[in-house]
Protein backbone atom coordinates (compact mmCIF):
# COMPACT_ATOMS: atom_id res chain seq x y z
CA UNK A 1 0.00 0.00 0.00
CA UNK A 2 1.35 3.75 -0.85
CA UNK A 3 2.66 5.78 2.26
CA UNK A 4 0.44 8.78 1.77
CA UNK A 5 -2.73 6.33 1.22
CA UNK A 6 -1.72 4.41 4.33
CA UNK A 7 -0.99 7.78 6.16
CA UNK A 8 -4.54 9.18 5.37
CA UNK A 9 -5.99 6.01 6.55
CA UNK A 10 -4.19 6.63 10.43
CA UNK A 11 -5.31 10.43 9.86
CA UNK A 12 -8.88 9.44 9.52
CA UNK A 13 -9.06 6.60 11.98
CA UNK A 14 -7.52 9.23 14.69
CA UNK A 15 -10.65 11.79 13.60
CA UNK A 16 -12.82 9.64 13.91
CA UNK A 17 -11.74 8.25 17.49
CA UNK A 18 -11.29 12.03 18.12
CA UNK A 19 -15.07 12.68 17.43
CA UNK A 20 -16.27 9.64 19.30
CA UNK A 21 -16.68 11.04 22.56
CA UNK A 22 -18.44 14.41 21.33
CA UNK A 23 -21.07 11.79 19.27
CA UNK A 24 -21.50 10.01 22.31
CA UNK A 25 -22.80 12.86 24.79
CA UNK A 26 -25.79 12.87 25.87
CA UNK A 27 -28.77 14.67 24.04
CA UNK A 28 -29.64 16.92 27.10
CA UNK A 29 -26.81 18.87 27.44
CA UNK A 30 -27.13 20.59 23.60
CA UNK A 31 -30.52 21.61 25.33
CA UNK A 32 -30.82 25.37 25.75
CA UNK A 33 -30.30 27.23 29.07
CA UNK A 34 -33.57 28.47 31.17
CA UNK A 35 -33.81 31.99 31.35
CA UNK A 36 -33.65 33.84 34.74
CA UNK A 37 -34.92 36.80 35.79
CA UNK A 38 -35.59 38.86 39.43
CA UNK A 39 -39.28 40.11 39.67
CA UNK A 40 -39.38 42.85 42.54
CA UNK A 41 -42.69 44.22 43.81
CA UNK A 42 -43.69 47.40 45.67
CA UNK A 43 -44.69 47.79 49.27
CA UNK A 44 -48.26 47.48 49.84
CA UNK A 45 -50.74 49.03 51.87
CA UNK A 46 -51.09 45.90 54.53
CA UNK A 47 -48.71 45.82 57.66
CA UNK A 48 -47.23 42.88 56.52
CA UNK A 49 -46.60 44.10 52.54
CA UNK A 50 -44.62 47.56 53.70
CA UNK A 51 -41.24 45.97 53.16
CA UNK A 52 -41.84 44.66 49.20
CA UNK A 53 -41.59 41.67 47.78
CA UNK A 54 -39.39 39.18 45.16
CA UNK A 55 -39.40 36.05 43.77
CA UNK A 56 -36.95 34.41 40.83
CA UNK A 57 -38.39 33.51 37.86
CA UNK A 58 -37.39 30.62 35.49
CA UNK A 59 -38.48 30.21 31.65
CA UNK A 60 -38.52 26.92 30.84
CA UNK A 61 -36.57 27.33 27.10
CA UNK A 62 -38.89 24.15 25.48
CA UNK A 63 -42.67 25.79 26.70
CA UNK A 64 -41.43 29.35 27.26
CA UNK A 65 -43.84 28.87 30.51
CA UNK A 66 -42.54 31.27 32.91
CA UNK A 67 -42.35 29.62 36.90
CA UNK A 68 -42.53 32.05 39.55
CA UNK A 69 -40.27 30.93 42.98
CA UNK A 70 -41.34 32.83 45.88
CA UNK A 71 -40.20 32.67 49.29
CA UNK A 72 -43.15 34.77 50.73
CA UNK A 73 -45.74 32.06 51.70
CA UNK A 74 -47.20 30.73 55.18
CA UNK A 75 -49.61 29.02 56.67
CA UNK A 76 -51.67 30.94 59.43
CA UNK A 77 -53.43 27.50 59.96
CA UNK A 78 -50.03 25.78 61.41
CA UNK A 79 -50.46 24.86 64.83
CA UNK A 80 -49.76 27.38 67.52
CA UNK A 81 -48.82 29.45 64.28
CA UNK A 82 -50.02 32.55 66.56
CA UNK A 83 -47.52 31.17 69.45
CA UNK A 84 -44.75 30.86 66.84
CA UNK A 85 -44.80 34.15 65.87
CA UNK A 86 -45.13 36.07 68.78
CA UNK A 87 -41.80 33.61 70.10
CA UNK A 88 -40.03 34.36 66.96
CA UNK A 89 -40.14 30.98 65.67
CA UNK A 90 -41.37 31.58 62.29
CA UNK A 91 -41.32 28.53 59.14
CA UNK A 92 -41.86 30.09 56.04
CA UNK A 93 -41.93 28.24 52.48
CA UNK A 94 -40.76 28.07 49.14
CA UNK A 95 -44.06 28.13 46.36
CA UNK A 96 -43.10 27.33 42.24
CA UNK A 97 -46.42 28.60 40.58
CA UNK A 98 -47.09 30.28 37.23
CA UNK A 99 -45.52 33.83 37.24
CA UNK A 100 -49.28 35.52 35.73
CA UNK A 101 -50.88 33.63 38.64
CA UNK A 102 -48.48 35.11 41.23
CA UNK A 103 -48.61 38.26 39.95
CA UNK A 104 -52.31 38.31 39.92
CA UNK A 105 -52.74 39.19 43.71
CA UNK A 106 -50.52 41.80 43.46
CA UNK A 107 -52.25 43.44 40.09
CA UNK A 108 -55.50 43.18 42.22
CA UNK A 109 -53.77 45.54 44.99
CA UNK A 110 -52.42 47.89 43.15
CA UNK A 111 -49.07 46.90 43.57
CA UNK A 112 -46.12 47.60 40.85
CA UNK A 113 -44.05 44.93 39.79
CA UNK A 114 -40.75 44.99 37.46
CA UNK A 115 -38.62 42.18 35.99
CA UNK A 116 -34.88 42.34 35.90
CA UNK A 117 -33.50 39.13 33.42
CA UNK A 118 -30.00 38.21 34.59
CA UNK A 119 -27.13 37.29 32.31
CA UNK A 120 -25.95 33.75 33.54
CA UNK A 121 -23.66 31.54 32.00
CA UNK A 122 -25.76 28.80 30.72
CA UNK A 123 -23.89 26.23 33.23
CA UNK A 124 -25.18 28.03 36.18
CA UNK A 125 -28.83 29.31 34.86
CA UNK A 126 -28.97 25.61 34.55
CA UNK A 127 -28.03 24.60 38.15
CA UNK A 128 -30.26 27.51 39.81
CA UNK A 129 -33.19 25.71 37.88
CA UNK A 130 -32.68 22.45 38.99
CA UNK A 131 -31.89 23.66 42.40
CA UNK A 132 -35.04 25.47 42.66
CA UNK A 133 -37.12 23.04 41.55
CA UNK A 134 -35.57 20.71 44.21
CA UNK A 135 -35.75 22.89 46.75
CA UNK A 136 -39.64 23.49 46.07
CA UNK A 137 -40.44 20.08 46.71
CA UNK A 138 -42.77 20.06 49.40
CA UNK A 139 -40.52 18.39 51.88
CA UNK A 140 -37.80 20.45 50.75
CA UNK A 141 -40.02 23.91 50.97
CA UNK A 142 -39.91 24.84 54.21
CA UNK A 143 -37.47 27.06 55.82
CA UNK A 144 -36.91 29.25 59.36
CA UNK A 145 -37.93 33.02 58.68
CA UNK A 146 -36.20 35.84 60.34
CA UNK A 147 -37.42 39.26 59.11
CA UNK A 148 -33.61 40.42 58.28
CA UNK A 149 -31.83 37.60 57.66
CA UNK A 150 -33.67 34.72 56.39
CA UNK A 151 -36.77 37.03 54.34
CA UNK A 152 -37.98 36.49 50.66
CA UNK A 153 -35.17 38.61 49.51
CA UNK A 154 -32.01 37.08 51.61
CA UNK A 155 -33.65 33.46 49.96
CA UNK A 156 -33.37 35.00 46.35
CA UNK A 157 -30.20 36.77 46.97
CA UNK A 158 -28.56 33.26 48.57
CA UNK A 159 -29.94 31.51 45.66
CA UNK A 160 -27.92 33.67 43.27
CA UNK A 161 -25.07 33.82 45.20
CA UNK A 162 -25.10 30.04 45.67
CA UNK A 163 -25.43 29.45 41.59
CA UNK A 164 -22.47 31.80 40.96
CA UNK A 165 -20.31 30.49 42.98
CA UNK A 166 -20.15 32.68 45.44
CA UNK A 167 -19.56 35.97 43.36
CA UNK A 168 -22.63 37.96 44.28
CA UNK A 169 -21.69 38.69 48.02
CA UNK A 170 -18.08 39.32 46.85
CA UNK A 171 -19.05 41.96 45.21
CA UNK A 172 -21.79 43.80 48.06
CA UNK A 173 -20.08 42.42 51.00
CA UNK A 174 -17.32 45.00 50.62
CA UNK A 175 -19.48 48.12 50.42
CA UNK A 176 -22.02 50.21 52.07
CA UNK A 177 -24.50 52.83 52.50
CA UNK A 178 -24.55 53.43 55.81
CA UNK A 179 -28.10 52.18 56.07
CA UNK A 180 -29.15 50.20 59.26
CA UNK A 181 -31.59 47.55 60.03
CA UNK A 182 -33.41 50.28 62.02
CA UNK A 183 -33.36 53.04 59.41
CA UNK A 184 -34.29 50.81 56.82
CA UNK A 185 -37.19 49.57 58.63
CA UNK A 186 -38.53 52.54 60.20
CA UNK A 187 -38.38 54.17 56.77
CA UNK A 188 -40.47 51.17 54.70
CA UNK A 189 -42.75 51.40 58.31
CA UNK A 190 -43.16 55.28 58.17
CA UNK A 191 -46.64 55.28 56.63
CA UNK A 192 -48.17 53.24 59.42
CA UNK A 193 -47.76 55.23 62.26
CA UNK A 194 -47.76 52.18 65.22
CA UNK A 195 -45.76 50.34 62.94
CA UNK A 196 -42.62 52.73 62.65
CA UNK A 197 -43.41 53.00 65.73
CA UNK A 198 -43.20 49.32 67.32
CA UNK A 199 -39.73 48.81 65.21
CA UNK A 200 -38.53 52.02 66.84
CA UNK A 201 -39.15 51.39 70.33
CA UNK A 202 -38.71 47.49 70.12
CA UNK A 203 -35.18 47.08 68.13
CA UNK A 204 -32.35 46.85 70.33
CA UNK A 205 -28.29 47.78 69.57
CA UNK A 206 -27.92 44.80 66.67
CA UNK A 207 -30.14 46.92 64.43
CA UNK A 208 -28.03 49.75 64.24
CA UNK A 209 -25.15 48.54 62.69
CA UNK A 210 -23.86 49.66 59.81
CA UNK A 211 -24.55 47.09 56.57
CA UNK A 212 -23.50 46.26 53.79
CA UNK A 213 -25.04 46.22 50.39
CA UNK A 214 -24.87 42.35 50.91
CA UNK A 215 -26.95 42.75 54.30
CA UNK A 216 -28.93 45.53 53.19
CA UNK A 217 -30.66 43.42 50.36
CA UNK A 218 -33.18 42.21 52.70
CA UNK A 219 -35.15 44.36 51.31
CA UNK A 220 -36.26 43.56 47.81
CA UNK A 221 -35.97 47.02 46.06
CA UNK A 222 -32.59 47.66 47.89
CA UNK A 223 -31.69 44.26 46.42
CA UNK A 224 -32.94 45.31 42.54
CA UNK A 225 -30.65 48.44 43.02
CA UNK A 226 -27.44 45.99 43.45
CA UNK A 227 -28.07 43.60 40.64
CA UNK A 228 -27.88 46.59 38.66
CA UNK A 229 -24.24 46.89 39.85
CA UNK A 230 -23.01 43.48 39.67
CA UNK A 231 -20.91 41.72 36.98
CA UNK A 232 -21.64 37.87 36.56
CA UNK A 233 -18.59 35.68 35.62
CA UNK A 234 -17.58 36.70 32.22
CA UNK A 235 -17.38 40.13 33.12
CA UNK A 236 -20.79 41.64 32.12
CA UNK A 237 -23.42 43.49 33.77
CA UNK A 238 -25.63 41.00 35.68
CA UNK A 239 -29.04 42.94 34.45
CA UNK A 240 -29.09 41.84 30.50
CA UNK A 241 -32.55 43.86 30.59
CA UNK A 242 -35.53 45.16 32.51
CA UNK A 243 -39.19 45.79 31.70
CA UNK A 244 -41.94 46.85 34.14
CA UNK A 245 -45.05 44.01 34.59
CA UNK A 246 -47.16 45.74 36.68
CA UNK A 247 -48.15 49.80 37.29
CA UNK A 248 -47.73 50.85 40.92
CA UNK A 249 -50.55 52.84 41.42
CA UNK A 250 -50.12 53.09 45.39
CA UNK A 251 -48.24 55.75 46.92
CA UNK A 252 -44.62 55.45 46.37
CA UNK A 253 -42.12 53.59 48.45
CA UNK A 254 -40.92 56.38 51.26
CA UNK A 255 -37.75 57.85 50.73
CA UNK A 256 -35.07 58.25 53.01
CA UNK A 257 -34.62 61.56 55.26
CA UNK A 258 -32.15 62.31 58.59
CA UNK A 259 -33.55 61.45 61.59
CA UNK A 260 -32.94 64.10 63.92
CA UNK A 261 -33.94 64.01 67.27
CA UNK A 262 -34.05 67.91 68.73
CA UNK A 263 -37.95 68.36 68.21
CA UNK A 264 -38.26 65.03 70.18
CA UNK A 265 -36.53 67.20 72.96
CA UNK A 266 -38.41 70.26 72.81
CA UNK A 267 -41.72 68.10 73.06
CA UNK A 268 -40.78 66.17 76.04
CA UNK A 269 -39.64 69.83 77.32
CA UNK A 270 -43.18 71.50 76.77
CA UNK A 271 -44.95 68.55 78.37
CA UNK A 272 -42.19 68.84 82.02
CA UNK A 273 -43.08 72.21 81.74
CA UNK A 274 -47.31 71.89 82.15
CA UNK A 275 -46.85 69.33 84.42
CA UNK A 276 -44.98 71.70 86.39
CA UNK A 277 -47.46 74.40 85.65
CA UNK A 278 -50.20 71.67 87.31
CA UNK A 279 -47.73 71.03 90.14
CA UNK A 280 -50.00 72.65 92.39
CA UNK A 281 -53.07 70.43 91.37
CA UNK A 282 -51.85 66.81 92.13
CA UNK A 283 -54.84 65.10 90.42
CA UNK A 284 -54.15 65.77 87.17
CA UNK A 285 -50.93 65.75 87.47
CA UNK A 286 -51.55 61.83 88.99
CA UNK A 287 -53.95 61.71 85.79
CA UNK A 288 -51.21 61.87 83.50
CA UNK A 289 -48.93 59.92 85.17
CA UNK A 290 -51.55 57.02 85.52
CA UNK A 291 -51.39 56.57 81.80
CA UNK A 292 -47.92 57.63 81.29
CA UNK A 293 -46.57 54.92 84.18
CA UNK A 294 -49.15 52.31 82.58
CA UNK A 295 -47.86 53.04 79.18
CA UNK A 296 -44.21 52.38 80.18
CA UNK A 297 -44.90 49.25 82.06
CA UNK A 298 -46.68 47.69 79.42
CA UNK A 299 -44.35 48.40 77.08
CA UNK A 300 -41.45 47.60 78.96
CA UNK A 301 -43.03 44.45 79.67
CA UNK A 302 -43.04 43.68 75.90
CA UNK A 303 -39.75 44.38 75.46
CA UNK A 304 -38.26 41.98 78.50
CA UNK A 305 -40.26 39.33 76.87
CA UNK A 306 -38.82 39.90 73.55
CA UNK A 307 -35.43 40.31 75.05
CA UNK A 308 -35.41 37.23 77.79
CA UNK A 309 -38.14 34.97 76.81
CA UNK A 310 -38.36 35.06 72.64
CA UNK A 311 -36.09 34.47 69.34
CA UNK A 312 -35.91 37.76 67.96
CA UNK A 313 -32.19 38.82 67.95
CA UNK A 314 -33.09 42.28 66.68
CA UNK A 315 -35.01 42.90 70.29
CA UNK A 316 -32.48 41.53 72.40
CA UNK A 317 -30.03 44.03 75.01
CA UNK A 318 -33.13 46.58 74.11
CA UNK A 319 -31.91 50.12 75.64
CA UNK A 320 -35.13 51.40 76.10
CA UNK A 321 -35.99 49.52 78.77
CA UNK A 322 -34.33 52.10 81.08
CA UNK A 323 -36.87 54.26 79.70
CA UNK A 324 -39.59 51.75 79.70
CA UNK A 325 -39.50 50.15 82.77
CA UNK A 326 -41.86 47.17 83.93
CA UNK A 327 -41.49 48.70 87.59
CA UNK A 328 -43.40 51.64 86.40
CA UNK A 329 -46.39 49.37 87.05
CA UNK A 330 -45.86 49.48 90.39
CA UNK A 331 -46.88 52.84 90.88
CA UNK A 332 -50.20 52.36 88.99
CA UNK A 333 -51.85 51.87 92.79
CA UNK A 334 -50.27 55.57 94.17
CA UNK A 335 -51.09 57.22 90.79
CA UNK A 336 -54.97 55.96 91.85
CA UNK A 337 -54.99 56.93 95.17
CA UNK A 338 -53.63 60.45 94.18
CA UNK A 339 -56.61 60.67 92.13
CA UNK A 340 -59.04 59.82 94.73
CA UNK A 341 -57.25 62.82 97.04
CA UNK A 342 -55.63 60.16 99.34
CA UNK A 343 -51.64 60.52 99.77
CA UNK A 344 -49.58 56.80 98.81
CA UNK A 345 -47.14 55.52 101.38
CA UNK A 346 -43.16 56.66 101.67
CA UNK A 347 -42.96 53.89 98.95
CA UNK A 348 -44.79 55.52 96.21
CA UNK A 349 -41.98 58.47 96.02
CA UNK A 350 -39.01 55.69 96.64
CA UNK A 351 -40.32 54.04 93.46
CA UNK A 352 -40.59 56.95 91.38
CA UNK A 353 -37.30 58.47 91.85
CA UNK A 354 -35.78 54.95 91.26
CA UNK A 355 -37.88 55.21 88.22
CA UNK A 356 -36.21 58.46 87.72
CA UNK A 357 -33.10 57.56 88.52
CA UNK A 358 -33.14 54.77 85.77
CA UNK A 359 -33.92 56.29 83.42
CA UNK A 360 -31.55 58.97 83.75
CA UNK A 361 -28.95 56.58 83.61
CA UNK A 362 -30.01 55.88 79.69
CA UNK A 363 -27.57 58.98 79.08
CA UNK A 364 -24.36 57.57 80.21
CA UNK A 365 -25.17 54.32 78.58
CA UNK A 366 -26.06 55.90 75.11
CA UNK A 367 -22.93 58.21 75.30
CA UNK A 368 -20.31 55.44 77.12
CA UNK A 369 -21.51 52.34 74.88
CA UNK A 370 -19.09 50.40 72.31
CA UNK A 371 -22.21 49.44 69.88
CA UNK A 372 -24.41 52.38 70.49
CA UNK A 373 -28.48 52.01 70.01
CA UNK A 374 -30.09 55.08 68.26
CA UNK A 375 -32.40 55.97 70.64
CA UNK A 376 -31.36 59.42 71.67
CA UNK A 377 -35.43 60.35 70.71
CA UNK A 378 -36.62 58.78 73.27
CA UNK A 379 -34.00 59.64 76.08
CA UNK A 380 -34.90 63.31 75.56
CA UNK A 381 -38.80 63.09 75.20
CA UNK A 382 -39.03 60.73 78.18
CA UNK A 383 -36.60 61.46 80.71
CA UNK A 384 -37.77 64.98 81.22
CA UNK A 385 -40.72 63.17 82.25
CA UNK A 386 -39.53 61.08 84.42
CA UNK A 387 -37.45 63.58 86.37
CA UNK A 388 -40.76 65.82 86.36
CA UNK A 389 -43.00 63.32 87.62
CA UNK A 390 -40.62 61.73 90.72
CA UNK A 391 -40.22 65.80 91.46
CA UNK A 392 -43.83 66.20 91.66
CA UNK A 393 -45.46 63.68 93.11
CA UNK A 394 -42.66 61.86 94.68
CA UNK A 395 -41.48 64.67 97.13
CA UNK A 396 -45.22 65.04 98.69
CA UNK A 397 -45.25 60.79 99.31
CA UNK A 398 -41.79 61.36 101.39
CA UNK A 399 -42.88 63.61 103.58
CA UNK A 400 -46.27 62.56 104.26
CA UNK A 401 -45.44 59.16 105.31
CA UNK A 402 -46.93 60.19 109.29
CA UNK A 403 -50.00 61.28 107.11
CA UNK A 404 -50.78 57.81 105.31
CA UNK A 405 -54.44 57.14 105.02
CA UNK A 406 -55.07 53.09 104.97
CA UNK A 407 -56.31 52.23 101.27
Amino acid sequence: MPFPRLLSIVALLFLQLCLAPVSAQPASDARPAPRIGVVTMQPGEIFFERFGHDALVVVDPASGQATSYNFGYFDPAEPDFIGNFIRGHMMYYLVALPLDEDLAQYRDAGRGASLQWLDLPPQQATALAEALAERAKPENARYRYDYFTANCATMVRDSLDQAMGGALQSQLAGRSRGNTYRSESVRLASPSPWMWLGFDLGLGPWADQPLSRWQEAFVPMRLADSLREVRNSEGRPLVQAEQELLPHRLAPEPGEHARVWWPWLLLGLAVAAALFRLRRKPRAVAGFALLFWLLCGVAGAVLTYLWGFSEHQAAWANRNLLLLNPLALVLIPGALMLLRGRQPGHWFGLVAGLLAVIALAALPVHWLSLQAQFNMQWIVLLLPIHLLLAAVLGKPALSAGSREQPA
